[in-house]
Parts: structure tokens; sequence; C-alpha cells
């Protein structure tokens, strides 16, 4: 890696160097992070992933995210919403996925939470898009240093705070800031590499929620 940040890919395009070149990686890297979603159902799921990436990598929960579906009714909150003790126990045996009992009741609560956020605010997406940073708050340059600088915003802290005190649990700051990556609330590919204009001009095409 340079210290850019970028790496050459197997197409010998530069790249942002996370993935590591890892096939299932590169591909999460080209097609999924940063791209707006605006479906409530992925919203969640997003959420609920980056919950549980805290304090692995997040290639692990990439790699087990169908065992995730599977387990979770597909992310569908308003059926995880109904999950009982039973359901835990079932998780807690479940291989396929991480098996933190913490993590998983979470995943409940904040269905039942979602749910309830949506009868507030129209819906996830509505919510969360309404806290897209404005442009002149984003760095001018998104470079290896400052993207390293922004494990949490003042936009994460916020959202953070207001989840948390809506019931919310596993959504630290730094947990929901790399969950504004993700769905594309923000566009941290490094300048220069060969997917930042691509995620960008789906940015600028997006209707946004309301």
């Amino acid at each position: 890696m340079s210290e850019s940040g970028l790496i050459e890919g197997p197409d010998g395009k530069l790249r942002c160097f996370w993935h590591g070149n890892l096939p299932d990686y590169l591909h999460y890297h080209d097609h999924e992070w940063g791209r707006p979603v605006v479906d409530d159902i992925r919203l969640f799921e997003k959420i609920c992933l980056e919950g549980f990436q805290s304090g692995l990598s997040w290639l692990t929960i990439l790699r087990k995210r169908e065992n995730f579906r599977a387990a979770f009714a597909g992310f569908d909150f308003r059926r995880v919403a109904h999950f009982t003790e039973d359901d835990v126990e079932r998780l807690l045996q479940d291989k396929g996925i991480v098996r933190h009992g913490g993590k998983i009741r979470s995943v409940i609560n904040n269905a039942q939470r979602a749910i309830e956020l949506c009868e507030q605010e129209g819906s996830l997406a509505a919510y969360f898009w309404r806290h897209e940073p404005q442009l002149e708050a984003r760095p001018s340059q998104v470079d290896l240093a400052t993207l390293r600088a922004m494990a949490k915003t003042e936009v994460s802290t916020k959202i953070s705070k207001d989840l948390k005190k809506r019931g919310w649990s596993f959504v630290g700051p730094t947990t929901v800031y790399a969950f504004m990556q993700a769905i594309g609330l923000v566009n941290d590919h490094l300048h220069g590499c060969c997917v930042r204009h691509e995620v960008e001009a789906a940015r600028a095409s997006l209707k946004r929620p309301v």
C-alpha cells in the first residue's frame, strides 16, 4: 500500500487499500460500500451488522452475512421484534453467526425501536438521510490521514446520542460512522479510488427519502 492509501487491483486500477484484493472483500468495496441505501430492511441489517462487527473485523461479518440473514429473518425488523428468549437460545447455538448474547438481544431490542422510529419519523431511510452531512462540513480531500481521523464525527455522535435516547443499543458514534460510510450517507472512498466517482454519481442522482 502506498502513502495515498491506494492499492492496485487485479485489473490494474487503484482502489482503497482496506479490501486487500481479497475477492469477496473487493466485490463488497466495488459494488456495495458507500453506495446509497434507502431500503429500510437493508438499513436495519447494516446497522445491526455494524454492531456485531464491534471488536471484530468487518471481513468476519461479511463472510457470515448470509448466515446472519437466515438467523434474523432477513433482518425484517417487524418480524425480529417478536423474537423471544427461545429465539435467543436458538441463536446462541448457531455456529454460523457471532454468538454474543448482548448483541443478539440488541438486534431484537433495536427491531422494536425501529418500528417506533418508523412510526415517529416515517421510515428509517427518512430518519437517517435527514442526518446527511452538508457538503461544506465534509473534507475537501478524502485521503488516508483524513479517513483515519474520522473514526467518529459530530454527525455520527449526534445520531448515536439520539438513537440511544430512543432506546437503541450497540450504536456508539464509531459504529454509527461506519454505518454512515456503508450506506452512502458519506462518500469515504479515497480520492484516486476508481470507485469514488461512481459512488459520487449515485449519491448525486439519489432522490432523498422524506
